[in-house]
């Protein structure tokens, strides 16, 4: 799909992101980078904006007023820490266009009927929450839609150019946020690991670092074909007395599986 493809599906909506920090801002910032939105349709609210500036200098309407952000927005992200989402649904509730505006809700661990009871007057009709993770800024987000009520097209569409959308229910949540949100945070833990092993074996740490994620890249390629099992490609490289399956044999001695069966479970509660 070529630039100008992209920027047709969603040029005409007005969108709105209310914080401008780790995942508000990976969602501006990604979009533009896709060449998905045109930088004046975009508005990023943010109580500090000397950290938008990158966003205001490539046109992207930038305000500390959540309010005035979110008044005529076709689509509101909410991107906050939970904490400050009623406040945030304070300020901009009486902006919204309860059966135009879809306001979706980028966090964890707040139902989402708890959101639609933080509204003191007519709730809007559609309500999503989304769970993407940091890799938005380079269109390879794994990204979850989770619907409350009412209609997530716009939803939908304005994550598509991120990465990959799946739209599940809301008791998956939780598992999703640990295998993607979070294993952002896990496969980056995996690959500083193996490039310390890298520097033990020889080689200087951004040589280790480059042959450990070009090895991953080459893991996903390998895994995206048709039929594609970990434990196929695995048995590929495992001969008879060889040194992969002493590797592996060794690192499932030192709890390699259940480590990582174990820190999901963890990050899902």
């Amino acid at each position: 799909m070529n630039k100008s493809e992209l920027i047709n599906r969603i040029e005409r909506m007005n969108i709105t992101i209310i914080g401008g920090g780790a995942m508000g801002g990976a969602v501006a910032r990604g979009l533009l980078r896709a060449n998905a939105v045109r930088p004046s349709d975009l508005t990023v609210a943010n109580p500090h904006t000397d950290k938008l500036s990158d966003l205001a200098a490539q046109g992207v309407n930038v305000t500390t007023s959540n309010a005035d952000a979110a008044r005529g927005a076709d689509i509101i992200i909410v991107a906050v820490k939970p904490w400050m989402v009623s406040n945030v649904i304070a300020d901009i509730e009486s902006a919204i266009i309860p059966d135009r505006t879809e306001l979706c809700f980028i966090l964890a661990g707040v139902k989402g009927s708890e959101l639609e009871g933080m509204f003191s007057a007519a709730r809007p009709e559609n309500i999503s929450i989304a769970m993407p993770n940091t890799a938005m800024t380079v269109s390879k987000s794994m990204t979850f839609i989770v619907p409350v009520c009412g209609a997530h097209d716009r939803t939908l569409k304005l994550f598509e150019p991120l990465g990959k959308v799946m739209v599940i229910s809301e008791r998956l949540l939780p598992g999703a946020t640990a295998l993607a949100s979070c294993g952002i945070a896990y496969a980056m833990r995996y690959v500083r690991a193996a490039s310390e092993g890298g520097v033990e074996l020889g080689f200087r740490a951004s040589e280790a670092q480059a042959i450990v994620t070009q090895t991953l890249a080459g893991a996903v390629a390998l895994l995206s074909l048709p039929g594609a099992h970990p434990e196929t490609e695995i048995d590929k490289v495992t001969t008879p007395g060889g040194l992969t399956i002493r590797g592996l044999n060794a690192m499932e001695r030192e709890g390699f599986t259940t480590a990582v069966i174990e820190g999901l479970k963890a990050s899902a509660l």
